[in-house]
């Protein structure tokens, strides 16, 4: 309730609230709150009584800062009846947002192509000295990413080129075979792995903690080692992608493309290094494929604390990684507490699982870079469904934010 003298933090908390959707339920216990000149948001969480939020004032100061009041005021609304003032609770805790789901899976298909629009146009256009005309760059990468999501032949899905061009998306509907060249490029795959990154940019204010791990995807390909070596049946090749992804919202920060071979753990710092660049980190969890100092090492470093199981024959010697020796005692001391934070990895199954459940486990293309290229697309294609599902239920606004230098 808000006393009849007001101080100056809850005069500017009601000022955030007089504006339209100041306040948005993410989660249980995780609202953003829109700041009070109206540019960017804020993270509040609410666990076990306490409230924190991200912005200036709270890290330096702590107490309830403006946007923790205005969050309290919004859960808390007071109405004058007959009676006196009553103040009608919003619970913290809520179920299945339908009226946003429906929303969000009735509007994605043409949503989709709006931010697929939006994001390509960040794509530059290098420079041409001679040759026939090309293709524009972003034309492709649109094409190519809108023919993956709709898992279309390349043949079936021209006719979407040809309506993107109509409602002027692209300026060029190029030949339903210059997509498979387009995924045949080398130098696609970093620009698809910078799309990504940008694409998970407007859950900066929602997301800070993450999940590791990797899954196969099948390729259309076969390998003969095994069958030449061992006699065995032909199987197929197998590319694996290892992913960085958020546990509130599920949205993939950062990818790495492997051989089905690689190993798990060597993709780690790189994965929270990337991730890093674009929001603050506070946890990331694993599975035991990832347990090493070295890893323990790189989350410290970027000021989180790992959740990572250790193996039945790990020491708590430290060999130079205080991070190790305190994460293992935590572990052995504090398994209950430990396996709560530790169970936010489960949140990258689901991720995973959502991927191939939406766009498939196989891979159509036959050549490497195809394959991989196709892979990024499909986890583009699912950051943007994730986008436009979030734009529903939590408020996100869709502006694609640039990376930390």
């Amino acid at each position: 309730m808000v006393d009849d003298i007001k101080t100056p933090r809850q005069e500017r908390a009601l000022k955030i609230l007089s504006g339209e959707e100041a306040v948005n339920k993410v989660d249980d216990g995780l609202f953003t709150v829109r700041s009070q000149t109206g540019i960017g948001q804020y993270r509040i969480e609410y666990e076990n009584g306490n409230w924190k939020c991200n912005c200036p004032d709270y890290i330096k100061r702590g107490g309830q800062c403006k946007h923790i009041l205005a969050t309290r005021y919004y859960l808390e609304i007071q109405q004058e009846t007959t009676e006196g003032i009553q103040t009608d609770k919003i619970p913290l805790t809520y179920g299945q947002a339908w009226t946003a789901y429906n929303q969000a899976q009735t509007q994605e298909i043409e949503l989709f192509d709006q931010l697929l629009m939006e994001l390509v146009s960040t794509i530059p256009e290098p420079e041409q000295k001679m040759g026939r005309p090309r293709i524009p760059l972003p034309d492709q990468v649109f094409c190519a990413v809108m023919k993956t999501y709709s898992q279309l032949s390349s043949r079936r899905a021209h006719s979407l080129f040809n309506k993107a061009l109509e409602r002027e998306q692209i300026t060029y509907a190029p030949h339903f075979n210059a997509v498979s060249k387009t995924l045949l490029k080398e130098e696609i795959t970093p620009i698809l792995h910078d799309l990504i990154r940008q694409s998970a940019l407007p859950f900066v204010y929602i997301e800070n903690d993450f999940a590791v791990d990797s899954t196969g995807f099948r390729c259309s390909t076969f390998g003969a080692y095994c069958q030449e070596k061992h006699n065995n049946k032909r199987q197929h090749n197998w590319l694996k992608a290892h992913i960085c992804s958020g546990v509130k919202t599920n949205i993939v920060a950062d990818v790495v493309v492997t051989d089905g071979e690689a190993g798990d753990s060597p993709q780690f710092d790189g994965l929270v290094r990337r991730t890093s660049k674009g929001f603050d980190i506070n946890e990331v969890s694993a599975d035991l494929a990832y347990s090493s100092r070295a890893n323990h090492n790189t989350i410290t470093e970027l000021g989180g604390q790992a959740y990572i199981p250790f193996k039945s024959n790990a020491t708590g010697k430290s060999r130079g990684s205080l991070s190790w020796y305190k994460a293992y005692h935590y572990f052995q001391l504090h398994r209950e507490e430990f396996d709560a934070h530790y169970h936010k990895r489960s949140n990258v199954e689901s991720t995973i699982g959502a991927i191939k459940r939406k766009f498939g486990e196989t891979l159509k293309s036959k050549n490497q870079i195809a394959q991989e290229n196709e892979l990024l697309c499909k986890i583009l294609a699912y950051n943007i469904t994730v986008l436009i599902h979030e734009m529903f239920e939590s408020g996100i606004t869709p502006e694609f934010l640039t990376l930390k230098s």
